[in-house]
């Protein structure tokens, strides 16, 4: 299967200038602007389709916010598809998949960000150039995307689409315990590092080990997360076989999984 190489183009709302882009503007710590961006499309075991997206937050130090809603939504359907409203910085790569049916055809999938008071919006389609080998793996080395499980009897996952677990609850300023099991392949004979992110929520969220470092075949990565005001959260762990996402563009070598969370006070 071809190999995603470039970042795909943005679909920039009318309102916006292209100079609001700033993919040749200096690095900043802050001030700058968050958009979509459309990785490719996967197919799925059961003849339906994966479409994965990411973004780059162009500030260096700046986490963004943008609330589910009217300045962050994908279209059509529900405008919460899993997307995340918390952008940390820089460029992420397949944060979240939306899945559409075998019988999808040229339809699109559009997700749209604003911020800054800038638009800015990407389209996802089946167009055969953005086929990727998120689930297959790498084809030079052999290399699959770990498996995630949040439960030993559950269901696991591979790539961007990843796998959910059940939901969770807990209250303001009580650790929650947050455990995955992780099984790779080993054939990069790198360590799977794990990362801990907070993906939607209007609250901050303090993880007790932002990170864990496991062997090259897996383990059981774990945390404590806890929550400074009530609401509803999605916790993403990214499960990463090659460090520092050096193969992000090739899509091959991650998997997510997300974690439902309801805080009350």
């Amino acid at each position: 299967m071809p190999i995603l190489l470039t970042v795909a183009a943005l679909v920039v709302a009318p309102t916006v200038h292209a100079r609001a882009q700033g993919s040749l503007a200096p690095p900043s710590p802050s001030g700058r602007t968050v958009t979509p961006v459309f990785e490719g499309w996967y197919r799925n075991k059961d003849g339906s389709y994966s479409l994965s997206f990411g973004y780059y937050n162009r500030n260096t130090v700046e986490q963004m916010d943008v609330p589910i809603g009217s300045d962050n939504f994908v279209a059509p359907g529900s405008p919460n598809q899993g997307q995340p409203s918390t952008f940390a910085a820089r460029r992420h790569w397949g944060v979240f998949a939306v899945v559409v049916p075998a019988d999808f055809g040229t339809k699109q999938v559009v997700w749209t960000v604003k911020d800054r008071g800038q638009a800015f919006a990407i389209a996802g389609s089946l167009k055969p150039d953005w086929e990727i080998d998120a689930i297959e793996g790498e084809a030079s080395s052999n290399n699959t995307p770990p498996a995630l499980r949040f439960t030993p009897t559950g269901p696991d996952g591979r790539g961007p689409l990843g796998v959910t677990s059940k939901a969770l609850r807990t209250r303001v300023g009580i650790p929650l315990a947050l455990n995955v099991t992780v099984t790779d392949d080993g054939n990069t004979k790198a360590p799977v590092d794990l990362t801990w992110f907070k993906h939607q929520g209007l609250g901050d969220v303090a993880f007790s080990a932002p990170t864990n470092r496991l062997t090259p075949t897996g383990g059981t990565g774990s945390t404590t997360a806890t929550f400074d005001r009530p609401g509803e959260y999605l916790i993403r762990v990214r499960a990463n076989d090659l460090s520092a996402m050096t193969a992000g563009h090739a899509q091959c070598c991650w998997t997510n999984g997300f974690i439902p969370v309801t805080v009350t006070p």
